[in-house]
């Protein structure tokens, strides 16, 4: 790096000095899929509504529902078709997934490679963290551990992002390490990705999951938060992770303690998440 170039830090904190909701990390119908639902008082109407504003998006919505992942023995054929059979959760889910997928990447090699593998990271810690409650007895948790997966890591792609406009904005003369981009998302990612969950008014659940999922001291009681953090961790163990760690323990882990999983589960687990891949396969 010259030496009269800004840290790396300063110049993305001066980036987020403005306005978070002008960073593309969210899709406009998604958010307001997440708000809908977390008043309790939506009509399916009303949600048919809202994803066939974009009929593109609609689309990508169909394809997911009947991938590997969700299809049942028949085709689902609308959107309606879709929330009677998989629920309300389960679409809104879909519309989240369909509508990131879009956001992973970059023209910037580096940056994209970064992206592409942070996508992989969060499918699999979505699909695991729902996999997992299941597993644990707290299938009425299962949807909402998805997206909690899914999201859990929105900060990581909002640095990205902003690290994104200041290399387009030719402000730096230099490409930073990917060991530096990777140090400075960990030590800032929880505190960005709060951040911008409650600037997008997204429900508080997931804003406590993106400000938590790492802290030494966690709640306990919420069981939630347990389950994204062990599935972030056996991704992370099975290398599907920007910071891979093959010999974390889990089963010595708060999460596993919390939700009384054994050694058998564990060993599941990280079989699952390492053999996850895209929902529209």
């Amino acid at each position: 790096m010259n030496s009269d170039q800004k840290p790396l830090v300063e110049l993305i904190k001066e980036r987020l000095q403005g306005d978070q909701l002008d960073l593309p990390v969210f899709n406009s119908v998604a958010v307001k899929l997440q708000q809908m639902l977390a008043h309790h008082d939506f009509k399916i109407d009303d949600i048919i509504d809202l994803i066939s504003e974009d009929q593109s998006l609609a689309s990508k919505v169909l394809r997911v529902a009947n991938s590997t992942y969700y299809s049942g023995l028949s085709t689902i054929a609308t959107i309606k078709d879709a929330i009677v059979r998989l629920g309300a959760q389960e679409v809104a889910n879909m519309v989240m997934v369909a509508s990131q997928s879009e956001l992973f990447h970059s023209e910037n090699d580096a940056l994209n490679n970064l992206m592409q593998k942070l996508w992989i990271h969060s499918i699999a810690c979505a699909k695991g963290a729902q996999w997992l409650a299941k597993k644990t007895g707290y299938i009425n948790l299962a949807a909402e551990s998805f997206m909690g997966g899914l999201l859990h890591d929105i900060g990581q792609l909002a640095l990205l992002k902003v690290l994104d406009d200041i290399y387009r904005s030719m402000e730096v003369k230099t490409t930073f390490s990917d060991i530096l981009i990777c140090e400075v998302l960990e030590r800032m990612h929880e505190e960005v990705g709060h951040q911008l969950m409650k600037s997008w008014c997204l429900p508080e659940v997931y804003c406590s999951i993106a400000a938590n999922h790492h802290s030494i001291d966690f709640d306990t009681n919420d069981i939630l938060l347990a389950v994204v953090r062990l599935s972030d961790k056996a991704c992370k163990k099975v290398g599907k992770s920007l910071n891979p760690e093959s010999t974390l323990s889990l089963v010595s882990s708060s999460e596993a303690l919390v939700l009384r999983v054994n050694e058998i589960t564990l060993a599941e687990l990280e079989i699952f998440v390492e053999d996850s891949g895209e929902l529209e396969e």
